[in-house]
């Protein structure tokens, strides 16, 4: 999924769609290698949850909202 968030913010016609996209993709990023660190013992226990897996009400509002997000911008780069 992380890739192909990267491919979609590469093939974006505008540089919003792109800066969007990089933040989306930054976002996920973050929240998972947190996640895992925390669970292997390598980093300290914060209340970050796993994107899509774990309970965190608001935080799977949020990380559904940044996919739809994506794929506004990758179905809106054939238009121009």
């Amino acid at each position: 999924m992380l890739a192909r968030i990267w491919f979609i913010a590469r093939a974006s016609n505008d540089l919003f769609g792109a800066f969007a996209c990089v933040g989306a993709l930054s976002m996920l990023t973050f929240q998972i290698f947190q996640n895992i660190g925390m669970t292997m013992g390598i980093m300290p226990i914060t209340g970050i949850p796993l994107p899509f897996l774990s309970h965190g009400g608001s935080s799977t509002v949020v990380a559904f909202g940044l996919i739809g997000l994506v794929i506004n911008v990758s179905a809106r780069r054939h238009l121009t």
